[in-house]
């Protein structure tokens, strides 16, 4: 499903407004605008019953997916056999899938790291699995993803400088390891995707010495892309954003940068605000299993009772599939029926949100109006309807 003919190494600055960027990046299945949000489908699908056709009518660019999830379950080898994700689970436009690194953090009770990899436990039968930047790769490569992420360790925070450290200069180790197998395998006849892209990962924690360090030597490695990873796992708004303050000017600048696992519209708007260019998060789709909506004029939960006889929709600044054809009164019946279309409703409403919202933010760098419109948003995102 490798589209020919793409410079699949291009990156294009089209411009900036203050730090801010607004470009394209031709992958092998199709060319993203950006500042881009990632849909996040973890085992190849979107929860709430969203389809990958459900995806395009909601202006999905990017669908993210799991490593280490589909790797248990059904099993990377099964993917490749049956044709690799693309084909699996019907889209055809660019997938990015993380290393499995995170997975392993968030696996800390059951985990062993040493330098070759990481020992632990499958949270689904107890079955004991190693991967290290090798397999990492393996797996990325049977997924056959337009994206692979480098296997890296994502520290606990607060951390200890010292540890960080250490897991920051390992983390390069394994960069280096990753690089040479994607090579590798990017060579193989049989590689379904051999235009395979690879993104590092700048870790060090909290530390901007060691942030920055990170970020200069994985500079070095000239990747398709660059991620800073490590944040949104305990610490506050301001530390992260003095991180990317501190760490985005090392980081190459005909380079997309990714911001992993983040986050609120907020969030966002602060990010790209300081140069980044690629977001994931769970947020919107979990959230709205929860009856948590994103709008234009603030957040709103739809299980409130003044909301019981209401007729209009969600939002009525609205496009996405839920708000052009129910009301907030019967969505928010469903979930007090437990109907499941209320929660399919819901995360179609917020991904909408978050992919419109972004397409909002290129047209604001395109029009130099950055500025205002982020605090525009900032004021209305912070309400509660």
């Amino acid at each position: 499903m490798v589209l020919e003919g793409f410079d699949c190494n291009l990156f294009k600055l089209i411009k900036k407004y203050g730090e801010a960027r607004r470009g394209t990046f031709t992958t092998p299945h199709g060319v993203v605008q950006t500042p881009v949000f990632m849909n996040v489908g973890t085992i190849a699908a979107i929860k709430g019953a969203v389809s990958s056709m459900d995806l395009k009518e909601i202006g999905c660019q990017v669908e993210l997916s799991n490593t280490y999830h589909l790797h248990v379950r059904p099993g990377d080898k099964l993917i490749k056999e049956l044709g690799g994700l693309h084909k699996f689970m019907n889209w055809d436009r660019p997938i990015l899938t993380d290393s499995g690194g995170f997975q392993v953090f968030s696996l800390a009770g059951l985990r062993k790291i040493s330098e070759e990899g990481v020992y632990f436990n499958s949270h689904v039968d107890g079955k004991k699995i190693f991967m290290g930047p090798e397999e990492s790769m393996q797996i990325q490569s049977n997924l056959a993803s337009t994206i692979a992420m480098a296997f890296d360790e994502c520290v606990a925070l607060p951390a200890e400088y010292s540890y960080a450290k250490k897991s920051h200069e390992r983390t390069i180790r394994w960069l280096e390891r990753c690089q040479v197998e994607m090579d590798r395998l990017n060579s193989l006849p049989d590689t379904i995707n051999p235009k395979q892209m690879l993104f590092g990962i700048n870790q060090g924690a909290t530390f901007d010495d060691l942030r920055i360090e990170n970020m200069k030597t994985i500079s070095k490695f000239d990747l398709d892309g660059y991620a800073i990873g490590g944040l949104a796992v305990g610490e506050t708004h301001e530390e992260m954003y003095h991180i990317l303050d501190v760490t985005l000017p090392f980081a190459p600048e005909n380079k997309p940068r990714y911001l992993m696992g983040v986050g609120t519209p907020v969030n966002i708007l602060e990010g790209v605000d300081r140069g980044i260019d690629f977001f994931d998060c769970v947020m919107p789709s979990r959230n709205a299993r929860h009856c948590h909506l994103f709008t234009s004029i603030g957040q709103m939960n739809l299980k409130n009772e003044k909301f019981e006889r209401d007729l209009r929709p969600i939002d009525e600044n609205c496009g996405c599939p839920a708000c052009r054809n129910y009301t907030r009164a019967y969505i928010r019946h469903l979930f007090k029926a437990k109907e499941m279309l209320a929660m399919r409703l819901c995360v179609l409403h917020n991904l909408y949100f978050y992919n419109k919202l972004m397409e909002d933010i290129r047209e604001a760098i395109d029009n130099n109006t950055f500025k205002e419109f982020k605090a525009e948003r900032i004021e209305l995102y912070s309400r509660r309807v």
